[in-house]
């Protein structure tokens, strides 16, 4: 069969490789002049510092087939995400750990006694928290919360945290021990060549053409056997049932002689402060050394027509639209509509690369059984 994909990021990429693998032929449209979405890596002419483009992307993962999978690709260099932040002129440790929790609060507490600490901030009466700003009381009290959470998320999602789930805050437990490494899988990297020389190996193969700054168009759904569609959902269907809901990104650079944060990324919780945080990215890549650095300041806001889509908001009413786009799309032929946008899920990369590789499992067992191909490879449904 021929394939056509829409989009050279990680989804587009995993999928039309294992397709290639098994003998087909794939062309893949990126609407980019480069390959590798978002997780775009490339070096700055006047320092040779790796960039990522749009924003710091650290592998992290526990699933062994992903960690394989891209190992056979790229040399991943052991890297241990830190983040700072920035809170009414003090630096303190993120994620939440018993040394933020007593530098906040001018403490010395051991690990059993920051949990009886917590376990006194907490509101209590709070059962079954509606939103995110009730996990956060629920879960570490007031103080806390208004330090650390409160103006960043405002900031991040322009919302207030009452309209945000509470699912979103689950994600961040709070740590009662000194560990300050950011994730906690077994495998964590940094490509030492960057993503999109990754990504540029998954695509080199004699069954795949690339073609850059080539959006995929409307017309070229008649020209291939099936379409693999990682761009965003609404947009396929031309948006006949209103726009999905994003935030996107605005980025502003920073030069600087010697050193300008001293860390990977400090983030800014105060309302006052417009951006969310910053990145020196030559500290993304420690086993390198440069004289000068760049950063990038980040400042979210709600995505407009020809942005970048890049977190997707899902509140009540984008739910909505979701579930009529969604039977659209599980009734559609011709298509599999697969990766964050194409799904409208925050996506960590490791499981846009899992689920990748399980969409082309089951694209191939559509094939080697003569049955339908699925347009929706993965479970969708409240995520």
């Amino acid at each position: 069969m021929r394939f056509g994909v829409a989009g050279a990021g990680f989804s587009g990429a995993v999928i039309a490789r294992e397709l290639a693998d098994a003998g087909h032929e794939v062309t893949v449209l990126e609407s980019r002049d480069h390959v590798a979405g978002n997780c775009h890596t490339e070096r700055d002419p006047q320092t040779q510092v790796l960039l990522h483009r749009y924003g710091p992307h650290i592998f992290h993962t526990g699933n062994e087939r992903v960690w394989s999978y891209i190992n056979r690709f790229g040399v991943l260099v052991p890297y241990y995400h830190r983040v700072r932040t920035t809170v009414g002129g003090r630096v303190y440790l993120l994620p939440v750990n018993l040394l933020t929790i007593n530098q906040l609060f001018q403490t010395a507490l051991n690990p059993d006694q920051a949990r009886a600490f917590i376990a006194e901030q907490a509101d209590s009466s709070i059962e079954v928290p509606r939103n995110f700003e009730e996990q956060a009381l629920k879960l570490m009290g007031r103080r806390l919360y208004e330090a650390f959470f409160l103006g960043y998320t405002r900031k991040q999602w322009g919302l207030e945290p009452t309209e945000i789930p509470a699912s979103v805050l689950r994600r961040l437990p709070l740590r009662f021990t000194y560990e300050d490494s950011y994730f906690s899988h077994p495998h964590q990297g940094m490509p030492r060549d960057g993503y999109t020389a990754i990504v540029s190996a998954i695509l080199d193969h004699p069954l795949i053409e690339v073609r850059l700054s080539t959006p995929y168009a409307a017309a070229d759904r008649d020209a291939f056997d099936h379409s693999i569609w990682t761009g965003p959902l609404d947009d396929w269907f031309e948006h006949r049932y209103g726009r999905l809901g994003y935030r996107t990104l605005d980025f502003e650079e920073i030069r600087a002689t010697g050193d300008f944060l001293g860390c990977a990324v400090m983030n800014y919780g105060d309302l006052d402060v417009p951006y969310t945080r910053i990145t020196e990215h030559k500290y993304l890549a420690p086993w390198e050394e440069h004289t000068d650095t760049v950063c990038i300041r980040e400042t979210s806001r709600l995505a407009g027509e020809g942005d970048i889509p890049y977190y997707p908001i899902r509140l009540a009413a984008d739910q909505r639209t979701l579930r009529r786009y969604l039977d659209a799309a599980r009734s559609a032929s011709g298509v599999t509509f697969a990766g964050r946008l194409g799904t409208y899920r925050y996506l960590d990369m490791d499981v846009t690369i899992a689920e990748a590789l399980a969409t082309a499992d089951r694209i191939l067992a559509g094939i080697d059984s003569g049955g339908r191909i699925p347009s929706l490879c993965v479970d969708v449904d409240g995520a």
